[in-house]
């Protein structure tokens, strides 16, 4: 019986070690390849932009500053819900690995969403504080557009491992307001649009579902936890 119970044991140590030797593998393959493979392919996009814009690449058409705003605006919208889709790919698919790319892919939902401001700011709007009052007052597409930046701004500054260590259970609270950002980008982009709304009625799809996952899978699991 001892001999049995040292062999068991030796065959749990080898496999804990194989697991680990492979988890690291994983560690290792996401932070020296795929990270940088999705960080350079994000910027893909701001590279066309500019390229565009210099003629290289393409063009950006008669009106370019509105090119440019849509462009940033529409990439930074993809990114949020990119970012929205990791949770429940991860439950689906239990890649648990999946979790390691949410952080970037939320700092490039905004990168992009600041670049539309700023585009707004500089390019549109000639950094004239009496003109991007009145826009942000008087057109309410603005006014939830400039509400969305804001929040995704205080979730972009306090995404940080330090600072969500020093917040505890406040940090999740706070970054569950991206739930918030989401449903105002999209209802941004719906008002904005003025003939064609397939775009952002797509985007709008996605989103109900995302959000109705989650909405799913906690009842799912406060069944489960006043089951047992």
């Amino acid at each position: 019986m001892v001999t049995v119970s040292r062999s068991r044991i030796c065959t749990m140590d080898w496999i804990s070690e194989k697991t680990s030797d492979r988890d690291m593998d994983t560690v290792r393959q996401i932070r020296f390849i795929w990270k940088p493979f999705v960080f350079i392919a994000s910027l893909v996009p701001f590279a066309l932009v500019i390229g565009d814009l210099f003629d290289v690449t393409g063009s950006l058409g008669a009106n370019p500053v509105e090119e440019i705003q849509d462009r940033f605006g529409n990439w930074g919208l993809r990114y949020i819900l990119i970012a929205l889709s990791v949770t429940p790919l991860r439950a689906i698919s239990h890649w648990n690995w999946l979790v390691r790319f949410r952080r970037m892919l939320g700092l490039f939902a905004f990168f992009y969403i600041l670049m539309h401001f700023l585009t707004w700011l500089v390019l549109d709007q000639g950094i004239l504080l009496s003109a991007i009052t009145e826009d942000i007052v008087k057109r309410p597409f603005i006014t939830i557009g400039f509400s969305a930046f804001l929040i995704l701004t205080a979730l972009a500054a306090t995404s940080t491992a330090g600072i969500r260590r020093r917040l505890g259970r406040r940090w999740q609270k706070l970054h569950n307001w991206v739930y918030v950002a989401a449903i105002l980008g999209v209802w941004h982009y719906w008002w904005q649009v003025k003939l064609d709304a397939s775009d952002p009625a797509i985007y709008a799809v996605i989103l109900v579902a995302l959000l109705a996952y989650r909405l799913w899978r906690r009842r799912s699991q406060a069944r489960i936890r006043a089951g047992a």
